[in-house]
């Protein structure tokens, strides 16, 4: 650059004075950052005051939230609660001295998983039915009495009474053993079978017994009363036999009304007016 112009140059900016640049923002940006800040404020305070209110409503406190607790023995519900995904827990119990609710819309499910995540149990409360599907099945009184047991082989009962208020009674298809069979008191038993024969069986004798009124056997053709090793006593102070036929008397004039108890060879029992000798052997008509 030539002297006298770089020369010119110094003498004009000496003559104006030193030029000054403003930095920051100024005019409508300035007032729009300020809204900004004073908007952002008001956003932080509402925030604030709705997340206190939020806690103060849902009560949390450093214990837990609402009616749940947090204590040394794990989690405290107090009053009622749902929940609307599976709930895992080791033991579900309710306050000293009050019951515990399980209810729901359609029914309630308790399954037992083994470590394999298989079902070995199974207990379904529905509004139809309640099922349980396990290998076993049991109830036990408080001292570990067995009341009454069921699995594929057998259903066991251990009640010193079962009773049976149905009014039809009750039915088995098949066998039953039992060493007793009574009614309750003042009641009539009755073992019946309406289209197929009645058996009993003991290895050691079977006894019936009516101690306060009559026993009464009937059927419709026969009553068999059969010994085969041993006898058949009747030990009563009176046994009738009122409808036994009678053998035609050979003396016309005897009106006596003593009788003679005669057996046919095929077991018919029959009366044969006495004499002073037998006379089952002159009514043997009878018998044919």
């Amino acid at each position: 650059m030539p002297q006298e112009q770089y020369t010119h140059r110094n003498t004009m900016q000496t003559s104006e004075g030193p030029q000054v640049y403003k930095v920051g923002i100024y005019g409508w940006r300035k007032r729009c950052l300020y809204f900004f800040v004073l908007l952002l404020m008001i956003l932080i305070l509402v925030n604030l005051a709705m997340t206190i209110w939020i806690l103060k409503v849902m009560n949390f406190t450093i214990d837990g939230m609402g009616n749940l607790r947090i204590t040394e023995k794990g989690l405290k519900l107090e009053g009622d609660s749902e929940f609307l995904k599976p709930l895992y827990a080791k033991e579900i119990r309710s306050r000293p001295g009050n019951p515990l609710y399980f209810q729901s819309a359609r029914n309630v499910t308790v399954n037992i998983l083994n470590e394999k995540t298989k079902v070995l149990t199974r207990l379904v409360t529905g509004p139809q039915a309640v099922e349980a599907h396990s290998q076993k099945f049991e109830v036990k009184t408080l001292s570990g009495k067995l009341l009454f047991s069921a699995d594929d082989n057998e259903v066991v009962v251990g009640a010193e009474r079962l009773r049976v208020l149905g009014a039809e009674g009750t039915v088995f298809p098949k066998s039953i053993e039992t060493p007793n069979v009574r009614a309750d008191p003042f009641k009539e038993l009755r073992l019946e079978s309406p289209t197929r024969a009645l058996v009993m069986e003991a290895p050691k004798g079977i006894e019936i017994n009516a101690e306060a009124g009559s026993l009464k056997a009937t059927c419709r053709t026969e009553l068999r009363l059969e010994s085969k090793d041993g006898e058949i006593t009747l030990n009563s102070a009176k046994i009738k036999l009122p409808n036994l036929p009678q053998g035609s008397s050979s003396s016309a004039g005897s009106r006596q009304k003593i009788y003679e108890l005669c057996v046919c060879p095929n077991g018919r029992l029959f009366l044969s007016q006495a004499g002073t000798s037998s006379t089952c052997q002159i009514n043997t008509s009878v018998c044919l």
